[in-house]
Order: C-alpha cells, then sequence, then structure tokens
C-alpha cells in the first residue's frame, strides 16, 4: 500500500469510526449471529492475488459488522465495560503506525520512559501507595490483563515463599493460596498455570455483602500451617465481578504480613473510582499490599488491552522474571540504569500501551475523568431508587458504585426469561449472575457514551419485556 492509499484509505477509516461513534446505538448491542454464520461466508483458502481495499472493507461491512457484539454502545450494561474513547482511538492508531517492540529500554526509550512517569501519574491521582512509585523500592508496570498481573504475582509470590523455605525437595507441591469465593476465575488459572495446582487454592466464603469472611481465611492458613502446608499468597479484590463486593483489604493485610504471605489486590473496575476523593475508603489498607492491579480498559475510557500493575519490591518481580541471553545485553541494561519491562512480564515482546493511555490522561485531565466516574454512579444511585420503588422488582444488594443487582418478584426463571427476551430483542444488553443463590440481572453504568436517557430507556424496555411476560 502507498503512502498516498494509506492517507486516503486511513482518512475514511477515520470518518467511518466517526459516524460508529454516532450511530452505534441504533444497532443491535448483542449480535444477532448463529454459530458458524460468519466462517460460511468466508472462502475456504486465502486468496492466491491481493485483493482491492474497497473489497475487503465491503466485507468488513457485509459480514464482519453483523457478527459484532457492540461493546461501544451506550446501551450495553453487561459485564464490566470494555470502554474506548476517541483519543484512545488515536493513541492505540500512532502506536500501530510506529510498531513499537519494547522489549527494553534500548528498543524504544520512550515507550519504557513514558510507561513508567504516566503510571508514577496514576500513583499520586488515585493516592496510592507511594511504595508503588518508581523512585521507590517498587514501580509499574501496563500488562495486557488483570489475569496476567495475577499471574506475574503468583509467580513472584512462589519464589518468594520458597526462598524462606528450605530447597528439600518437595516444598512447592506444599504452597497454599486463597482467595474468596467471589474471586475472579483468573485466580483458578494462575494457580494452574503456576503449577500450584486447583486442589492448593482455598476459596474461602464470603459474608452477606460478598466479600471475603476474615476468621474463615484465618482458620484456613492456621489449618494448613498445622497440616504441613505452607501459605504463600492472597488475592483480595476491590470490586469482585459478580456484585463489586469489596474485601477488607487492611485486615486482610494485617493478616499476611503476620503470616509472611503475599498479598495481591485486584482492583479490576472498581479501582478507576479511586480518581475521586470520596471513593477511596475502598483502599484503606493498600499499603499492606505487595502488589495491586486495576483496569483502565474498563473504566478509564482507555481500549483493552490495558491493565496496571504495581508492585512494592520490584526486584522480588524481576528476579523472578527476569532472564538475559546474550542477544538482548546492552551497555544501558548491564549498567543498571534502566527498567527493561520485559523482565516485568509473562512475555518478552510488549505493545506501546502507555501511549493510548498518555493520550487518555492528557485529553480528559483529572477533572475530567472524575466527571465521569461521578456521573456513572450518580445514575447508579438514581436507578437503585426506581428499582426499590418498583413493586414488581427488587435489589439483590446494596447499590455498588455503578453496578446494580437487580431480580424481579416472580422468582428466578422469570428473571432468567426476563434477560434472555432483552437481550434477543437487541435494544439492550445486560447479564446475570447469583447472589445467595438467586438468580439476578447485572446492570453496570460505564460506557463512555452512555448518558441517563439511555438509562431511563434500558428501564423502560426491561419494565415493557416483563408486563408481556406475565
Amino acid at each position: 500500500m502507498s503512502p498516498e492509499e494509506f492517507r486516503r484509505r486511513g482518512y475514511e477509516l477515520v470518518d467511518w469510526l466517526a459516524e460508529y461513534q454516532t450511530d452505534v446505538e441504533r444497532l443491535p448491542v448483542l449480535s444477532q449471529s448463529c454459530p458458524g454464520d460468519i466462517r460460511a461466508q468466508l472462502p475456504p483458502s486465502m486468496p492466491a492475488q491481493g485483493e482491492s481495499f474497497d473489497d475487503i472493507f465491503a466485507d468488513f461491512e457485509r459480514i464482519i459488522i453483523p457478527g459484532i457484539t457492540h461493546w461501544q454502545s451506550p446501551n450495553f450494561f453487561g459485564y464490566f465495560p470494555a470502554n474506548t474513547s476517541g483519543p484512545s482511538i488515536l493513541g492505540e492508531l500512532l502506536s500501530a503506525g510506529l510498531g513499537v517492540q519494547g522489549m527494553l529500554w534500548l528498543t524504544s526509550p520512550a515507550c519504557t520512559e513514558l510507561e513508567t512517569h504516566v503510571l508514577d501519574w496514576l500513583v499520586d491521582a488515585m493516592a496510592l501507595p507511594s511504595t508503588f512509585k518508581s523512585a521507590s523500592e517498587g514501580g509499574g508496570v501496563i500488562q495486557d490483563s488483570a489475569s496476567s498481573a495475577t499471574l506475574c504475582a503468583l509467580l513472584t509470590a512462589r519464589e518468594r515463599a520458597t526462598r524462606f523455605e528450605s530447597k528439600e525437595k518437595g516444598v512447592e507441591p506444599r504452597l497454599t493460596a486463597y482467595c474468596s469465593t467471589e474471586t475472579h476465575s483468573s485466580m483458578e488459572k494462575a494457580v494452574m498455570i503456576a503449577g500450584i495446582g486447583r486442589e492448593r487454592l482455598r476459596k474461602i466464603p464470603t459474608d452477606e455483602v460478598g466479600a471475603i469472611n476474615l476468621k474463615a481465611l484465618q482458620a484456613a492458613i492456621a489449618d494448613d500451617r498445622s497440616n504441613g502446608f505452607i501459605p504463600f499468597f492472597v488475592c483480595a479484590t476491590i470490586g469482585t465481578t459478580s456484585t463489586l463486593a469489596i474485601d477488607p483489604v487492611a485486615d486482610i493485610g494485617r493478616i499476611c504480613r503476620r503470616e509472611r504471605v503475599w498479598l495481591h489486590v485486584d482492583g479490576a473496575m472498581a479501582g478507576t473510582a479511586s480518581l475521586c476523593p470520596e471513593f477511596r475508603e475502598m483502599h484503606i489498607g493498600l499499603e499492606f499490599a505487595d502488589s495491586y492491579c486495576f483496569n483502565p480498559h474498563k473504566w478509564m475510557f482507555t481500549n483493552f488491552d490495558c491493565d496496571c500493575f504495581f508492585v512494592a519490591d520490584r526486584f522480588e518481580l524481576t528476579s523472578t522474571l527476569g532472564v538475559l541471553p546474550e542477544y538482548l545485553r546492552n551497555r544501558a541494561t548491564d549498567a543498571g540504569e534502566v527498567i527493561d519491562y520485559r523482565d516485568w512480564q509473562i512475555p518478552l515482546g510488549r505493545r506501546f500501551r502507555a501511549l493510548k493511555l498518555w493520550f487518555v490522561l492528557r485529553h480528559y485531565g483529572l477533572d475530567g475523568l472524575q466527571f465521569h466516574i461521578r456521573q456513572h454512579i450518580k445514575w447508579a444511585k438514581e436507578l437503585a431508587e426506581i428499582i426499590t420503588a418498583h413493586a414488581d422488582f427488587e435489589l439483590l444488594v446494596p447499590g455498588s458504585l455503578n453496578l446494580l443487582c437487580f431480580t424481579h418478584t416472580n422468582g428466578d426463571e422469570f428473571s432468567k426469561r426476563l434477560l434472555e427476551c432483552l437481550n434477543e430483542a437487541g435494544a439492550i444488553f445486560l447479564t446475570h449472575t447469583t447472589v445467595r443463590e438467586r438468580y439476578c440481572i447485572r446492570f453496570c453504568i460505564g460506557q463512555t457514551h452512555t448518558e441517563w436517557r439511555h438509562i431511563e430507556h434500558a428501564w423502560n424496555e426491561i419494565c415493557r419485556v416483563a408486563e408481556t411476560l406475565e
């Protein structure tokens, strides 16, 4: 593709994306495709000769767009958001165009130093512990997702735990990790990948609001020690996936310090709310954490993938994951003058993710980000009042930040049928969970372009469909 054609097609794509942002609310949120529909429209083998961009883009609109669930729709209220924004898209475009491979400082100094600096900005903006700043013994790195952050934390904790123990054969099979029954599934995957095994992951029951039961955690650790196991890792959550429950980080942290156990805190979506001082109570006790992560790609208008992972001691992380073959040696690395983020993650290669995050933070500023977060939480409270006042619906847990979990008074099967009908209709998209063994509908407000009118429309649609089912 010549520079001239690239320029022309690039303008066309930006125009298309700008129109898409305007028009997406009129599209069915959930793809109406059936399994196999997309592949049935694709040729069985790749073309022998190159095809025109016009033909490629025509197939994109004809085949791909109908197979998209529109996460950027303001009528998307399912899961947690995976929102993006204009500045994030433009930052991603530049990152793709530059094609930087940021494995070492040497391979692009700006890629490394911008990432370090932007993550330091966030430590200050979110009032995170100063131990997470690069000027301390800790620091931050952008991972692809919280799943990778959890795995990196678990591997580092495993290395630290085995250093504390004698090196006799069979230490690792005696390691035990702890989380609540509401912890994200990435924790279970991490113990599988790390070789700890599912059978060594203790899932601790939760209290009535979905937070980990402290007495049960203490009892599980004590029981394991008495049976010859080595407790080494606890994952606490600030904003669980099902209900946005918040674990008591300070109390968990004291237990971990006393027991010499690594504490990892997953801030998931909720962590972004700490940009606003009035929501920072959930971070009380974070100074006890050995590691912490949250996802700007959920609620900070930065497109996937972008997880911010902080550690209190970066040497523990890099000594666990660092490998230096001869072909990567260079003067700056050998002198210890720079950060090489290849040692902070599982893969060697890494994209220039900091660029899009930098664009977002500069475009919105702290005030702008706070405004949108407060708006989403305010709207969630207003909707909670509407649900509470309605005779046919009830909230199963108190509204937490921007997530509501409610059910229909006709019972679980009715609520399940209601959700299926709503999603099949395509005007809005919602997901479900279970709370105290009851089926409930989750309503999460966090999309970039969502306004109160979209929330009103969604609620009216919920009520309308419920009436037709009765």
